[in-house]
This record gives C-alpha cells, sequence and structure tokens, in this order.
C-alpha cells in the first residue's frame, strides 16, 4: 500500500530496478512501482493510476550526495529540445511490516518511457519503442543483431525493419563515396540533428555511462508524426562527473571508434561536426549558462537541505554530511565545463 497527500493506493506492485545501484552495499535501494499490477486478482484497482501514472521509476540518487543529479541532467536535456523524461523529489518512508514507517531519504522519480512520456512528448505512443541493450545496440557493423533491441510498444507485431533500415543507411558505402547521398538517406529514417544535439548536452554535463562507453541507457522511438526515429536519454545519474570505464568522452570525441558508429560516423563528416559544435555553443550559451545553472542548484539546495540533513548513515551515499559541498561541486563543475566546451568551439 502507497500513502501520499493523506490518499492511499493499494496493493500496488513494487520491485527493485537497475544496476550497480541495485548491487551497492546501502539499504536505500532504487524502486520501480506498478499501479494496477495486480488488478487481474484484485478488481477494485483496475487502472489504479498515481495522479496520472500507471507506473513511477523511483531512483535512489546512487553515489550522489547532492541528491539531483539525475534530475538535472533530464532537465537541461529536456530544455534544450532532447528528449528526456519529466523528474520529481519525494521523501520516501517505508513500513517493514512492524508499524513504523522508517525515512529511506529522498528519491528522484523518473516517468516511464512507455507509460506516460510518449504520448506526452510526441503526442503518440503508436510507434515502435525501442529500450536497446547489450548485443547490437552500439549499431556496429561487428555482432550486429536486432536481438539487442527490445520492443516496449507494438511487441505482438514485433516489426524491427525500421531498425533494419536505419543500420543500412548508418553503413551504407555511399558515407565515403558520396556524403550528401549519405546524410540525406540517414536523416530520412533517423533524426541526426536531434542525436547531435543529444551528444552536446551529454559532451558538455560528462555523462559516460550510456552511449559510446555502454550499450545501454537510451530509447528509440519512431515518431510517426514524421517517420523519424528518435533518441530518448534515460538513466543519467552518473552524470556531472569525469566518470568510469574510460571517462567520459572528450568534447571531440576523436577517442571513439567504429564500434560506435553512430558517433565515429558523424563526427567524422565536416557537415555533421560543424552542427555539432553549434549545438555544443549555443547550450552552454543558453540552458547551461552559469547564471541560469548557479540559480537552480541554489533553488534546489533550498528544497532539499532538510531532507538531505534527514537521510540515514548507510543509506545516502553521504547527503547527510555532504550535500552543500556536492551542490557547490556542480556549481564548480558547471564553470569548468563552460570553459572547456568555449576552448573547443572556438
Amino acid at each position: 500500500d502507497i500513502y501520499c497527500n493523506d490518499l492511499v493506493w493499494k496493493d500496488v506492485g513494487v520491485r527493485y530496478k537497475g544496476n550497480s545501484s541495485l548491487r551497492a552495499r546501502s539499504g536505500k535501494l532504487p524502486l520501480r512501482f506498478d499501479f494496477d499490477k495486480f488488478e487481474d486478482v484484485n478488481t477494485d484497482i483496475a487502472d489504479q493510476r498515481f495522479y496520472g501514472f500507471k507506473e513511477l521509476s523511483m531512483s535512489s540518487n546512487y553515489n550522489d550526495p547532492s541528491l539531483i543529479r539525475e534530475s538535472t541532467a533530464d532537465k537541461v536535456f529536456r530544455d534544450f529540445g532532447v528528449p528526456a523524461v519529466r523528474t520529481a523529489y519525494y521523501e520516501i518512508y517505508i513500513d517493514q511490516g512492524d508499524g513504523n514507517a522508517e525515512y529511506y531519504g529522498v528519491y528522484t522519480m523518473c516517468e516511464v518511457i512507455f507509460d506516460t512520456f510518449l504520448k506526452d512528448y510526441f503526442g503518440s505512443k503508436s510507434g515502435n519503442c525501442y529500450k536497446p541493450e547489450d548485443e547490437g545496440s552500439s549499431f556496429a557493423q561487428n555482432g550486429f543483431t536486432l536481438d539487442g533491441f527490445d520492443l516496449k510498444t507494438n511487441e505482438d507485431v514485433n516489426d524491427k525493419s525500421d531498425i533494419t533500415e536505419m543500420f543500412d543507411y548508418l553503413h551504407a558505402g555511399t558515407r565515403t563515396s558520396d556524403a550528401a547521398q549519405w546524410r540525406s538517406d540517414l536523416e530520412s529514417v533517423f533524426d541526426v540533428d536531434g542525436f547531435l544535439k543529444y551528444l552536446a548536452v551529454n559532451n558538455t554535463i560528462q555523462n559516460w555511462d550510456t552511449y559510446g562507453r555502454m550499450e545501454h541507457n537510451y530509447y528509440l522511438y519512431h515518431d510517426p508524426a514524421d517517420g523519424l526515429i528518435k533518441w530518448i536519454v534515460w538513466d543519467n545519474n552518473e552524470a556531472f562527473q569525469d566518470g568510469k570505464q574510460g571517462g567520459s568522452l572528450s568534447f571531440p570525441m576523436t577517442e571513439v571508434g567504429n564500434d560506435w558508429p553512430l558517433i565515429s560516423y558523424l563526427i567524422a563528416d565536416d557537415t555533421y561536426e560543424a552542427q555539432y559544435k553549434a549545438h555544443v555553443k549555443s547550450f552552454i550559451e543558453t540552458t547551461f549558462a552559469s547564471s541560469a545553472m548557479n540559480t537552480y542548484y541554489s533553488t534546489k539546495e533550498t528544497l532539499l537541505s532538510t531532507s538531505a540533513a534527514n537521510e540515514r548513515n548507510g543509506f545516502s551515499y553521504n547527503a547527510n554530511t555532504q550535500f552543500s559541498s556536492a551542490i557547490a561541486t556542480l556549481k564548480s563543475h558547471n564553470a569548468s565545463r563552460i570553459a572547456a566546451a568555449s576552448a573547443y568551439v572556438q
């Protein structure tokens, strides 16, 4: 049972979610709620919704004493026109059966892509929506398979020919023999400019745990409005830091080989490189400008200061003692990344 604002939602499905955050030695584990999961057993909860949401993804703010990296990344992506979910902060209390509701701390709620996001952002959820993972999701020629593209809509039809078409255009011989034709063909099926905007934001904020380093943490949506496959960001809790597994990518991305062709092929094209640079410049001058971000960070510090101070040792990844210093670090990170981006685009 879930209680909020003096209301109750009965028999809600709950499970753990995540990867590294789920394996962390912490009592504060990430959760996923499904409000009508058991409607076949309890017909009273048929189509039960939490303020319009069937499902909620509750991130534990793993390894983040600032508590806001995930939500901030989604905010700057979305504000810059890159598809990203809406988020909100929740204080979570859990009664494990003894009648005492223990404070588990501040969680970041992320709306679920195939629940509310597609209809809200694109106006329709009738197109193919994929959650790529592992095999094939790098789009590299070596080892490519459609098995790595898990359909989250239209599962019964299971027609993945749009991914095959995108792959074929990406690897077409015209890339080296007729670049203009290659760009035209690729842009007929894939929102290339949207992907370049994503790269501009992702590399500026230093978000390493995604395409270019890892074969996960993004969705693809075949938008019926214009027929293009759109890139959707997901799971950004590792953003705003140098990173692991080789670290976040550099601005020129020259270290990325052909195992990640959506980056290496595009950035090797002069036209696309110029578009990418223009997006980096625009991002640091608008959405990510220090004046805007410092105000945002200070507002979130005020909002969450009491909640952070009450986080428990062993649950909060040191938010109870390092919250304010972590916010200050984000402000310093903003200034350093603007300087790095400015040097790159000049």
